[in-house]
């Protein structure tokens, strides 16, 4: 993908969110479009050998429309100043799943991140009983190297006291009160426009989220 020529689109975009500016550039929107979507093909390729689930059936390749949802937002901007596209195992909803995130765009809004975002009751308290049993496992995951390299730790909304129960004491209390469980990479302007190959790097970020979403998946799994 040509990043500074995206760049220059979103950031004109950000300036003049309005339809007819962006009518004016569509065809430049569509080749930029295009050239992402080439791209995201590569990284659904590439973790799918990485993570076997995606090779499946259910593995699914989710784009997100660049056209804002506005219904029940005081922001009116009808679009959105970023690419974005999310990887997964489950074709049922965009992000019901653990996953692989990547959002693309200027002014700070490069991430790559994974997880699991707000799971719903059942999958929560399936995370936070395969913690109470196999915490160990989940504390490997984080504590590895490539891991700790790009993300640091797990992140994520968290209850103020621990969930129902569980004890007070529990030696994973911290763990258990997340509501969600992600991981975020955040990169500047300046570091994706140099990069020798952004294609690549990305892929090597997701390669350290990929033991992550395995065990989040093994414990959310029917």
């Amino acid at each position: 993908m040509q990043l500074k020529p995206l760049f220059t689109f979103l950031s004109g975009l950000a300036k003049h969110n309005e339809r007819p500016w962006f009518q004016e550039r569509k065809a430049t929107y569509d080749q930029l479009r295009g050239q992402f979507e080439e791209d995201a093909d590569f990284w659904f390729q590439e973790l799918a050998l990485l993570d076997p689930a995606l090779a499946g059936p259910e593995g699914n390749k989710n784009l997100f429309r660049i056209y804002r949802d506005v219904r029940f937002s005081k922001n009116k901007d009808p679009y959105k100043t970023h690419f974005s596209a999310y990887f997964n195992a489950s074709r049922a909803k965009e992000v019901d799943a653990p996953g692989y995130y990547l959002q693309l765009g200027p002014n700070g809004q490069t991430m790559v991140a994974g997880g699991l975002y707000q799971p719903d009751k059942a999958q929560l308290a399936a995370i936070r009983q395969e913690i109470d049993y196999n915490a160990d496992a989940l504390k490997a995951v984080v504590a590895a190297p490539d891991f700790q390299r790009y993300f640091g730790r797990i992140t994520g909304d968290k209850l103020k006291k621990g969930p129902a129960g569980y004890p007070a004491d529990h030696p994973e209390i911290e763990l258990l009160k997340h509501k969600s469980f992600t991981a975020w990479y955040e990169m500047p302007d300046a570091d994706v426009l140099s990069h020798e190959d952004f294609r690549a790097h990305v892929l090597e970020v997701f390669r350290a989220m990929v033991p992550f979403c395995q065990y989040l998946r093994s414990a959310v799994a029917p």
